[in-house]
């Protein structure tokens, strides 16, 4: 891992510039799994040149949802059959109440969020139980956007300090993962009562 980072960092993105973030980010998302790599090459990106930083983050997003896209197409293809054999029955059917419920939010979430939370699952799954493309793109561009948006701006800001940042993160966020999940939880719950109130609420026309 160490050495597929190092010459990720030193070999393909100086020769391809952001369009190598665009392809490694396509690569980690589809067929491969490089934990947090992206979220590194933004960051180290952005701090040794702060001015392109956006385009490191649109190249990030964009090969993120075009990878992302390959497994949602497989996941249509391929079926629930596939999905469970992949992931067990077991997590396929938690993942299902998750979207029955929360809808788009249960791939916004992971979308946003480090790891150690799941993500492939999700993005298969929002194939397999047919998410509209639409609206599977659209969630994962404003998640991703969001996610490299955060590292780039902290690339800019605290440089190499932010590696430093996202480690603690990383840390923190491995051990307390339940705390965050339940209090992630909670707010949608929040807002999920919040918005059923206010149409009981709102006038009849």
């Amino acid at each position: 891992m160490h050495k597929a980072m190092v010459w990720i960092q030193g070999v393909l993105v100086p020769a391809l510039g952001p369009f190598g973030l665009f392809l490694v980010a396509i690569l980690d998302s589809s067929f491969l799994s490089i934990p947090e790599v992206n979220d590194l090459l933004v960051i180290t990106s952005s701090s040794a040149y702060p001015g392109r930083a956006w385009l490191y983050i649109l190249m990030s997003t964009l090969g993120s949802v075009v990878g992302s896209c390959v497994l949602y197409w497989i996941g249509r293809r391929g079926g629930e059959a596939l999905l469970k054999k992949r992931f067990g029955p077991e997590r396929v059917e938690r993942t299902r109440r998750l979207f029955n419920r929360w809808g788009v939010l249960a791939l916004a979430v992971p979308s946003t969020l480090p790891p150690p939370m799941p993500f492939k699952v999700f993005v298969l799954s929002s194939g397999v139980f047919e998410m509209p493309f639409r609206r599977f793109v659209v969630t994962l561009l404003i998640a991703r956007g969001v996610r490299y948006t955060c590292w780039g701006l902290m690339g800019v800001v605290y440089g190499q300090e932010a590696l430093d940042m996202l480690q603690r993160f990383d840390a923190w966020f491995g051990g307390g993962i339940s705390t965050v999940l339940l209090v992630v939880a909670v707010i949608l719950a929040t807002a999920g009562v919040w918005y059923l109130w206010r149409r009981r609420a709102a006038p009849a026309p």
